[in-house]
């Protein structure tokens, strides 16, 4: 799969990144993770934390899939509002969600110390604003939802956003614990830390097919096969290729890099922005004083044609920046490309086992959230494999009936 065109903006931040050779020959381990993306990385990361004889393998270098074209952005919320995931999956399922979420995002926060890579992880604020009038009572709603349960926001009117931001809203929640980060260090990073820590990492070196066998996998690579009790599947999008999940949706998505901006604008505390409308834009700078933008999704067509859309649609990211922001009027765009994107049909990401592949589980973190989810899916699925049960992969099930997504405005 095709999964990004035009121009990324993070190698050039890590420009020697670490290098790990082909596998070569038959090997044995408790845990093998198939993708280095971001998933693959906060598996392989955890699984070397408890212990565990694990090997992580990849068919393209280390974070060159997806994560290249991630924009960084770690939330509490979701795609899916807290008030439509309870109205979909019930006052306490719909809690429990937001509130791995929420320890997804603490658990991100608390790695930089823990790594020697710097991932560039910076705590952060999140404006949601109310795209149009309409939307401000589905957002208060929202807002006493999420007081309600503990969860730390704020309902702002809009002389309160006009007053510390460049453009005004109709309403806005201001919410406290999210966070952004570059994906492509924070991958990288993190792999590092687990190879140091005893994982096994072979990069360029494809899964070919597998054996599955009474008490675990045998994958075949190119050079050699890997006799695994179990295996972590964290190839991201391109899992669709190897299993199709019926609730999965694939589609194209745009973002925009400025170039350092001589001076910044109205921002109140460089918070991520983004808003209520679907498919939503969203809004972030960078710790070099860059903007990044993104959203335009559309439906996903072949990679010429993205080629192609990434140049209007980036066009369009850029006036929608300089209408929110009109003192910037003039920047330039440094990157612009497009990417796939999956989302789930009732908003949630899959996780965990699936009956047609014993001892595999599967890391499917679709949705805007992903790195969040991918935290989620290594804390879930490295007990899981320790033996300690989680309950809580039920709410991820890759069995479960999709249930469709009620408006969240």
């Amino acid at each position: 799969m095709h999964l990004n065109s035009g121009q990324l903006p993070w190698r050039s931040t890590l420009p020697t990144p670490p290098i790990y050779p082909a596998l070569l020959e038959d090997i044995h381990c408790d845990c093998l993770v198939i993708g280095a993306g971001m998933g693959g990385a906060m598996a392989s990361y955890r699984l070397s934390v408890s212990g565990a004889n694990a090997v992580l393998i990849d068919k393209r270098r280390v974070g060159s899939g997806s994560s290249c074209a991630n924009t960084g952005l770690l939330q509490i919320s979701n795609d899916k509002s807290l008030t439509s995931c309870m109205h979909t999956f019930g006052e306490e399922q719909g809690l429990l969600f937001y509130k791995l979420c929420q320890a997804g995002v603490r658990s991100i926060l608390e790695l930089p110390g823990r790594l020697d890579i710097d991932p560039q992880i910076i705590p952060r604020d999140s404006l949601l604003y109310a795209s149009v009038p309409e939307d401000v009572p589905a957002l208060r709603q929202e807002y006493e939802n999420l007081i309600a349960h503990g969860f730390d926001s704020e309902f702002w009117e809009a002389d309160q956003i006009a007053s510390v931001y460049s453009f005004s809203k109709p309403a806005a929640l201001y919410s406290h614990g999210d966070a952004e980060t570059n994906p492509f260090r924070t991958v990288h990073s993190l792999i590092a830390k687990a190879a140091a820590g005893g994982v096994r990492v072979y990069e360029q070196t494809e899964a070919q097919n597998y054996e599955f066998t009474a008490d675990g996998v045998i994958c075949h690579t190119p050079n050699g096969r890997i006799f695994a009790k179990n295996v972590i599947f964290a190839m991201g999008y391109e899992t669709q290729e190897m299993k199709k999940d019926r609730g999965a949706e694939l589609i194209n998505t745009y973002a925009i890099m400025t170039r350092p901006l001589q001076e910044f604008p109205k921002w109140h505390e460089r918070s991520l922005i983004w808003e209520t409308a679907r498919p939503y834009l969203y809004f972030r700078t960078t710790r070099d004083g860059r903007i990044i933008a993104g959203g335009k999704d559309e439906q996903l067509t072949d990679p010429e044609r993205r080629e192609v859309r990434v140049l209007s649609q980036s066009q369009r990211l850029l006036e929608e920046l300089e209408a929110l922001f009109p003192e910037i009027k003039g920047v330039e765009v440094e990157y612009a490309w497009g990417a796939v994107f999956g989302s789930t049909r009732d908003g949630l990401p899959y996780i965990g086992p699936h009956p047609k592949f014993p001892h595999c589980y599967f890391i499917e973190g679709y949705g805007g959230n992903g790195t969040v989810y991918s935290m989620i899916a290594a804390e879930l699925l490295t007990d899981t494999i320790a033996g300690k049960a989680r309950p809580e992969l039920d709410l991820f099930s890759l069995t479960r009936t999709p249930k469709p997504s009620t408006p969240s405005h």
